[in-house]
Order: structure tokens, then sequence, then C-alpha cells
């Protein structure tokens, strides 16, 4: 018998274990996607509790508590903090099989030194200790980047921003970690959405000129990219519900632009034209700048209705789409590759149906003689738990080439999240261990060692260019 999360988790044989605590434990972190925000991290941000560091804001553990028949009294509402950790403490008791059992219990112990199982007996205790290693001095945003050795790190970010946060940690030069933002311009692509002409009105305010036509908008976007790379921007992302592709000339995507400034309803074929146009621009764009292009696809968004218009998006209402994506995708990157404006290129996929569709689409374009341009990104979100890496890396290495990739990053909105590096690099270990246990792949740890380090760290870090 295993004790649960010791130091060999995971790990369940001699190769893997050698291959995570000599090669893959201590490698830095190149978290070059979350949603952390650099003004917490300028000012340093402290918490008052336990219950802000992992219920404030984390649709993930909101989903499972109303799967579990919490009230959203305790889940977003007005009950005290001290009742909602509650809360979470009796469901968690519920969540054996989901990786939030093994991430929570990971936290404790790797920020809180707590190797007790949290349940609704051992909470009382438990909170009282989180609490005071919170109340300490060490206990801070800027303290945890320094403890994980995350030496990059890329937030999400709207054209519209003004990334005072990133110029003010750039200019004080203190901190280890490399604050990078990501252009993320998906309101200026969501055309069909109620806010779209309000959003375009507030860039114009940005950029300080009227936007009335799609070629001002164009420079706008261009402009607000030239704005982001003066303040170390290496990448882009998107979130695609479905990959767009419908073909337009320029005064088609004007005309529908004015149409939707004038408030006036869109064919589908007009919206998908819009987001094909904008798409493309952006995409030669990228390639200019030597950005890499992220696509997350396939999230279905805000599906309660009722719930959305009380607590806004990202509130745990999201779900898995199903839409067929291959064709559209494959003329949306052929169609830059045409110009030569093929910038790098992660494709992301909540559906794991689509695994193959994106893990065979990368050879389809990697024409460049540049090592490792087209990825397929990380297990994401849903897929973001031992099966789904361990899919999607298994898939990844049977159709392309796994040495290649470009590895594990957080997507998260909490400083309490960088032990799923470690998660994942115990996951890629044990699965290239095993291959090495059934002589599918040379009993070497040296070999193998420099393969689970590449995709830990030294692949992001050459990817992306990030000068560290």
């Amino acid at each position: 018998m295993k004790p649960f999360i010791d130091e060999d988790f995971l790990l369940q044989n001699p190769m893997s274990v050698k291959l995570y605590h000599d090669y893959a434990k201590d490698m830095p972190i190149f978290d070059y996607h979350c949603h952390l925000k650099p003004e917490e991290i300028w000012e340093d941000k402290r918490f008052k509790n336990i219950t802000e560091i992992w219920l404030y804001g984390d649709h993930y553990k909101w989903r499972v508590m109303r799967l579990n028949g919490v009230p959203e009294k305790y889940i977003t509402g007005d009950a005290d903090d001290y009742e909602k950790f509650l809360a979470w403490a009796k469901t968690l008791s519920r969540c054996v099989g989901n990786p939030l059992y093994h991430w929570t219990h990971l936290e404790l112990q790797r920020y809180f030194g707590i190797y007790d199982i949290l349940n609704e007996e051992t909470a009382p205790a438990i909170w009282k200790k989180c609490n005071e290693v919170i109340a300490r001095e060490d206990f801070s945003a800027r303290q945890f980047l320094d403890k994980f050795k995350v030496l990059a790190l890329g937030t999400t970010d709207d054209p519209i921003d003004t990334l005072e946060y990133h110029d003010k940690i750039r200019k004080e030069g203190v901190l280890k970690t490399k604050v990078l933002p990501t252009y993320r311009p998906d309101k200026a692509m969501n055309i069909d959405h109620s806010d779209f002409a309000s959003y375009i009105k507030v860039l114009s305010e940005v950029v300080g000129y009227k936007i009335r036509t799609i070629e001002s908008l164009y420079q706008a976007l261009e402009d607000r990219m030239d704005y982001f790379k003066e303040r170390g921007c290496a990448f882009s992302d998107h979130a695609l519900l479905d990959v767009p592709y419908a073909e337009s000339s320029l005064e088609e995507q004007d005309a529908i632009f004015q149409k939707a400034l004038e408030g006036q309803g869109l064919t589908t074929e007009e919206v998908e034209k819009y987001k094909t146009g904008v798409l493309l621009f952006l995409g030669e764009q990228y390639a200019k700048r030597d950005w890499a292009m992220q696509l997350h696809i396939g999230a279905l968004r805000n599906n309660s209705k009722r719930m959305f218009s009380k607590l806004g998006p990202d509130t745990g209402y999201d779900s898995v789409a199903d839409g067929c994506i291959a064709s559209n995708l494959s003329a949306l990157l052929n169609a830059l590759e045409e110009k030569e404006a093929l910038p790098k290129t992660i494709l992301y996929t909540l559906n794991p149906v689509h695994n193959y569709v994106l893990a065979t689409m990368l050879g389809n374009f990697a024409t460049d003689g540049v090592q490792g341009k087209m990825q397929f990104g990380s297990g994401w979100w849903f897929c973001d738990q031992k099966d789904g890496m361990i899919t999607q890396m298994t898939d990844l290495a049977n159709v392309g080439i796994l040495a290649n990739f470009i590895g594990m990053l957080t997507d998260s909105r909490s400083f309490l999240s960088y032990p799923r590096h470690e998660y994942f690099r115990r996951v890629l270990c044990n699965l290239i261990g095993q291959w090495a246990e059934n002589g599918e792949v040379p009993y070497d740890h040296k070999f193998l060692g420099k393969i689970v380090q590449d995709i830990s760290f030294t692949n992001a870090k050459n990817y992306f260019g990030v000068e560290l």
C-alpha cells in the first residue's frame, strides 16, 4: 500500500522515480498562460484567510460545490468565509477521483506544510493552521513566484488594457519573474456580442482616434500590438467556440462592421466572414512580431442564462462544445501559410475527441524549418487532469513529436496553482518511465531525462524567445 501523496506520488516504477526526482523536480517554471492579475503581483498581494485564496473566483470549486448540493449562499453568496470553507471541506470529501482532490492536498502540503486530509472533521484545525501561515510575512504573491521558481508568466490582457502594472514591475526591476502581457483581442472579434459597439468606442478612446471603418479597426489593433510588444509581449490568445472560416473582401468586412456599429442584426454568414477576416489579419501581424498565436477551441460558455444574469461570466457554467473544427482550422492555417504569414501556433481543444484533429493538423503546416513551430497545447480546463494529460501526450507522441512539446501552463487565477506543474511533471515522468520499463523506449535515464527537462521548461523558453 502506498501512502497518500508521498514523495513518489503518481510515480509507479523505478525509472519514473528517477526521472522526476533527478531531472524534473527542480526545473524552473515558464507559466506562459495564466489569469493572475499583474496588479496583485505588483502590490505583492497578501490574503486575509484561506477562503479568499481558495474560493474567491475559483469556478472549478464552485462547480463541484453546486454538484454536491451546496446552496449558492456558501459559494458566491453572503455566508462568511469560515462557513464557505466548511462547505468546501465537506464537498471535497465527495471529490475522490477529481483532480481538485489532489490539487487541494498538494497545495496544503506545499504552501502550508499540512499533511492531514481535509474533511469536515479536520476543517476547523486546518482553517486555523492555514490562517496562521497566511499571517506570516513570507506568505504573499511575490514570495510564491520565488518559491516555485517561476521565471516567466504570461497574463491575459485585453488590447485596451494600460499594462501599467507590467510597466511598474519591469521598471522596478526587483522581481525575478518576468511578468509578460498576452494580447487577447476576443472583444474586438466578437461582433455578435451585445457589447461590441460599446467596446469599439472604448478602443477608440484608448488609441486616440475614431474607429469608423474596418481599416481603422485594423490600425487600432496593430497600434495596440506595438504597445504590447514594447512591454515584452510574446504571445496572443483567442477563445473560439468553433473555428471560423468564410472568405470575404475587405469591403464586405467593412460593411459588416458598419452594420454592427449601427446596432443592426447580423447573419451567421456575416459574423463568420468578419471573424475570419479579423483572425487572418491578426495572424499576419503576429507572424511579423514573432508572436505565438494560441487558439483555445471548444468551450461552450454561460450555458445557464439565469445564473449568467445573476453572476456574469466565468462562474462555473461552461462546458465542452462538440462542433466540427477540422476543415475550417485547416483553411484558416492554410490561408495564413499561403501568404507566408503563419505565426507560431498553439492549438488547444476542450473536447478530447478532437485530439487527433489538432495533433495531425500540426504536420500540415510545419514547413518553415522551425523545430516545434506548430504545437498541440497541454490538456486544457476539463482535460487538465491525469487522464487528460496522459491522453494528450500519448496522442501527440503517436502522430507527432512529444519531445518538442512546450509543456504545462496553469491557466489559473490563483497564486496557489503552481503545484499543478509538479502534478504534470509527475504524470509526464510516469508515462515515459513506464515506456522505458516496458522496453518501448531505451532504458537510459540521461536520454529520457533530457526530454523530460525540455518538456518541463526548456522547450517553452526557447519557443517564446524570452530572455530569462
